[in-house]
């Protein structure tokens, strides 16, 4: 394992970041969050990260009890990483970077990679904000339900209400709703500079579906 470092002070914030604060970390439980993934997965989708600094990564967060590494059962056997429950509490911390670094997204830069499950964790609080108060939600009262979102750049699903993981790369397999929409809207909704009701109501937003939740984003 490797050498533990320590900001050396006895602050719960200086102790979070003893375990989230390197590079890429909280990257790392970005794409977790949608579950399960490889080691070869992560990789494809952390460009820029070199495989010795993830394999390093990877290894603190087994030790930090934030990610762990177990075979799949035959015919896969494969390995994969997963978030622990303490990992996937991070989600509220990913959801306010997001939030807080939305404006400096204005303009994509030439060297910019993107996927389209990268709009995802910021997306989640702006969609599940429409389906009303704790309780009183959609489709049954639940206030869950399944949104597949398209992108230029691909597809993405998310869940709302309970439930792990939180989202989901590529499309659904019957979701709930559907959104058509481009990069620069999506954007756009995560940065509160956009709702879904003025998006759908100027044909920016495309929403399918016949359910609860669909008419709840048309806004019906």
């Amino acid at each position: 394992m490797s050498r533990r470092r320590s900001y050396d002070q006895y602050c719960a914030t200086a102790r979070a970041l003893d375990s989230v604060g390197d590079r890429w970390t909280l990257l790392i439980v970005r794409e977790l969050l949608a579950g399960p993934r490889r080691y070869t997965d992560l990789h494809a989708d952390l460009p820029g990260v070199s495989t010795d600094v993830l394999a390093s990564r990877l290894k603190d967060m087994e030790r930090d009890d934030l990610a762990l590494r177990r075979k799949l059962p035959p015919p896969a056997g494969a390995y994969v990483y997963e978030l622990t429950e303490r990992g996937r509490g991070l989600l509220p911390v990913l959801t306010a970077l997001a939030e807080w670094g939305a404006p400096a997204l204005e303009e994509r830069r030439p060297t910019d990679a993107v996927r389209a499950h990268w709009f995802a964790v910021p997306l989640l609080p702006v969609l599940d904000g429409l389906s009303g108060p704790a309780g009183s939600g959609v489709g049954g009262g639940s206030g869950e339900g399944v949104v597949e979102v398209r992108l230029d750049e691909g597809a993405f699903h998310v869940r709302l209400g309970a439930g792990d993981p939180v989202y989901g790369d590529g499309p659904a397999e019957s979701p709930d709703a559907r959104l058509v929409l481009d990069a620069d809207t999506c954007r756009e909704l995560s940065g509160g500079a956009l709702t879904v009701g003025d998006g759908v109501r100027d044909g920016r937003i495309e929403v399918s579906g016949d359910g609860p939740l669909a008419k709840v984003l048309r806004g019906e």
